[in-house]
């Protein structure tokens, strides 16, 4: 099958289920996504700590490896020098019993001579040999002190895990008060009041203040899919694209049948080619076009798909 059968086939499957109340319609906030995008603040802080503690996991098992390494050489130098050091107990004896032997044999002097000489000889070589072993050895050690996870950094490693722990839960419970504030400001103001001062800001392109009053909405309940949208292309004309595909997708999932819902899907897919991701950024592309084939929006989408084939 050739990649525009391919394509053809993604956009009629895409038509059938885009928009069902499946949250991973959009592929936003996969975690488990080679490139993630669509992330809110908790999920990225998720993905930074997963990065993190998942490089520990490699350097602690790379650790292990090398350690178990260093001990298989350590054992090794350890035998050699036993076998050394044994040898060199063995020359003392001989020693000492050529000495025994030249008071038996005061005549044969030159020849008592040549085995002390021989010995000293072969007992500084052994020597030589065990000092270069122990220098291996203080070698390992340091490799093992350098590179080895201490007792203080693997606290320092839970320390930062409970904090993590801690700024998740606060965000958590973050999502339900922090706009609580705003809805104090606005307390005289009817819902569709705030909707007209919210839109009268966007039109401004206050984007701050109108972001605070559709969130302030959403907080509220009051036209969800609507204000998703509206807080989406804010971020979406702010180049914030991963937030812009976060609310694109919530709005989606909310209600698919919106007036909006070529622009909504358009900037979908723009916002996904900026962040690198061309091949779903496609797929939008072609469900504008032949969801919505009379738009303004799908002419955009013919001249995008153009330029990134």
């Amino acid at each position: 099958m050739n990649n525009s059968k391919i394509v053809a086939l993604l956009a009629i499957v895409l038509q059938a289920h885009l928009f069902s109340a499946e949250p991973s319609a959009f592929g936003a906030g996969d975690l488990n996504n080679p490139n993630p995008y669509g992330l809110s603040s908790t999920e990225a802080t998720l993905l930074e700590t997963k990065k993190n503690l998942q490089k520990v996991v490699v350097k602690s098992n790379n650790q292990a490896n090398e350690v178990d390494s260093l001990r298989e050489r350590i054992d090794g130098l350890q035998t050699i020098i036993e076998a050394i050091s044994a040898a060199s107990r063995e020359n003392k004896l001989k020693l000492k019993s050529y000495e025994e032997e030249s008071l038996l044999q005061r005549d044969n002097k030159s020849e008592y001579d040549k085995r002390v000489i021989d010995s000293i000889q072969v007992n500084a070589k052994d020597i030589e040999k065990i000092n270069l072993q122990l220098a291996e050895i203080s070698k390992l050690i340091d490799v093992i002190n350098k590179t080895y996870v201490t007792k203080n950094e693997f606290n320092s490693l839970v320390s930062d895990v409970n904090k993590f722990k801690d700024l998740i839960a606060k965000e958590l419970n973050a999502t339900t008060i922090t706009t609580k504030p705003k809805a104090t400001q606005n307390k005289e103001l009817s819902n569709t009041e705030i909707d007209t001062k919210a839109k009268e800001f966007y039109d401004k392109k206050l984007y701050k203040e109108s972001s605070e009053l559709y969130k302030e909405l959403i907080s509220k309940n009051y036209k969800p899919a609507y204000s998703h949208y509206m807080v989406g292309e804010i971020e979406y004309y702010q180049n914030n694209y991963s937030e812009a595909l976060a609310y694109f997708k919530k709005s989606a999932t909310l209600y698919d049948k919106a007036s909006y819902m070529p622009t909504l899907l358009l900037h979908t897919a723009i916002s996904m080619e900026k962040s690198g991701d061309k091949k779903n950024a496609e797929i939008f592309y072609n469900a504008v076009k032949s969801q919505y084939p009379d738009s303004s929006q799908a002419g955009i989408a013919k001249k995008k798909l153009s330029s990134i084939k």
